[in-house]
């Protein structure tokens, strides 16, 4: 029985290893009168089990380059887990009509996001697709995206799904790799979100990209396509690195930091602009809107009743924003800032607004510096939004370890001091009218 046992034991991997490796080639298992092709089936597929699968994420399968059919499935990975404390704020606020208002302070620990991402390329390996699971915690919400995209060349491709609106430095694949443990409160304030779309992009010119993309809203992540109106978001980002590229190549290219520590000066320059005529998806009779990603530089939302005169609700509002932004790493330093300026107008209300449009405008900055090579970070930042109902900042530091010898996993500390945030997000550290010291401890892992 134990010799049968064992012989089980030694059959059932191989018999796995031939099946696997007959299906990715689009064949059936092997018979007994193909024995010798089995094996050098199940030769392929152990070295390919043996080899290092970790490229820029985990390699699941790739077909060899003279396939039938081209075949890459790759899994990534973003998991932050935070703590967070914001007690020390006052419990309300009062905003630009004096009406008293209440800040959510909260002391918790949430896995703030998190994400799996399968994607590759399949019957040619210009056909681009990915599959993603985002989820937070925090937001108590779960979004399932999908993109399918075509690349041409390297100055060109064309891909339609899900993504970030353009309109910010954050947005254009730079997340978890910021300069400090969030988007600062002045991009949150300012920057647009996430929602369906068709976008182009590539670098026509070394060291020239560019990203233009048209799509549904500002943030449509959780509105239903019954409620999304019919005007279309417009937005584009394009930036320079004259001195090379900014980072390095893979996931981690546009990463704040300078975890590379060249002693080659590199710098970027990049603008963006974005014009979004925004809904706010609930009918007049309620307070509270469907669209949250529009925010009055008191803390109040866009489209929640009140929010510019008493008793009158906002129903339609156009939103531009324009941003600049630029950056210098050197030894282990980067330096790096961005200015937003925003507009709304064109109002539709239900009753008589006393003002004709909104102005807002700031700007962010962080300053980090590795003491000792790739291992410790020490930075420090600051934002500030110039706002049509009053004014916001925030300035604070932190220190980033690298406890292994990658850019892809970290710990965090920071201590920043708000001063009346414009803004709430539950993913972010920021409520509206919060002021206070807040302490924050973050892990990231980003494969």
């Amino acid at each position: 029985m134990s010799k049968l046992r064992a012989l089980i034991k030694a059959a059932v991997p191989l018999t796995l290893v031939t099946f696997f490796t007959a299906s990715a080639s689009g064949q059936s298992p092997a018979s007994p009168s193909s024995s010798t092709s089995a094996e050098q089936s199940a030769s392929a597929a152990t070295t390919q089990t043996i080899a290092d699968r970790y490229r820029d994420g985990i390699v699941i399968w790739q077909t060899p380059d003279d396939a039938r059919v081209p075949f890459l499935l790759n899994f990534n990975i973003n998991t932050q887990l935070r703590y967070l404390n914001t007690q020390s704020s006052d419990e309300e606020f009062t905003d630009h009509l004096a009406v008293v208002r209440e800040v959510h302070t909260r002391n918790d620990i949430t896995v703030n996001r998190a994400m799996f991402i399968l994607g590759g390329y399949i019957f040619d390996k210009k056909l681009r697709y990915s599959f993603t699971v985002w989820t937070s915690a925090g937001a108590a919400s779960i979004v399932v995206a999908s993109n399918i995209g075509w690349r041409f060349n390297d100055g060109l491709a064309i891909t339609a799904g899900y993504t970030g609106v353009p309109g910010s430095r954050s947005l254009v694949n730079t997340f978890p790799f910021f300069g400090a443990i969030d988007r600062s409160l002045a991009d949150n304030f300012f920057r647009p979100g996430f929602t369906q779309g068709v976008w182009a992009n590539g670098e026509p010119v070394k060291g020239l990209n560019y990203l233009v993309f048209v799509g549904n809203g500002l943030n449509t992540l959780s509105i239903s396509a019954s409620k999304i109106d019919t005007h279309l978001l417009f937005s584009g980002s394009a930036w320079w690195e004259p001195l090379g590229a900014y980072g390095e190549p893979g996931k981690s290219r546009n990463m704040y930091d300078d975890y590379f520590s060249s002693n080659k000066v590199r710098i970027r320059i990049g603008t963006s602009f974005t014009r979004s005529r925004e809904d706010r998806f609930s009918n007049l009779d309620q307070s509270s809107p469907e669209n949250t990603s529009l925010y009055n530089s008191d803390g109040v939302l866009t489209f929640s009743t009140g929010a510019f005169a008493p008793g009158i609700t906002v129903d339609n509002a156009t939103y531009r924003m324009w941003a600049i932004d630029g950056g210098i790493k050197w030894l282990g330093l980067a330096i790096n800032g961005q200015y937003f300026v925003r507009t709304l107008k064109d109002f539709v209300a239900d009753g008589p607004l006393p003002i004709a449009s909104t102005f807002d405008h700031g700007f962010e900055l962080t300053a980090g510096h590795f003491v000792l090579p790739r291992t410790l970070m020490l930075y420090g930042r600051g934002s500030r939004v110039y706002g049509e109902f009053g004014d916001s900042h925030e300035y604070g530091g932190g220190a980033r370890w690298y406890f292994l010898p990658t850019e892809r996993l970290w710990l965090n500390a920071e201590l920043i001091r708000v001063h009346k945030a414009p803004y709430s997000g539950a993913f972010t550290p920021y409520t509206a009218g919060m002021r206070g010291w807040v302490p924050m401890l973050q892990t990231v892992l980003a494969f």
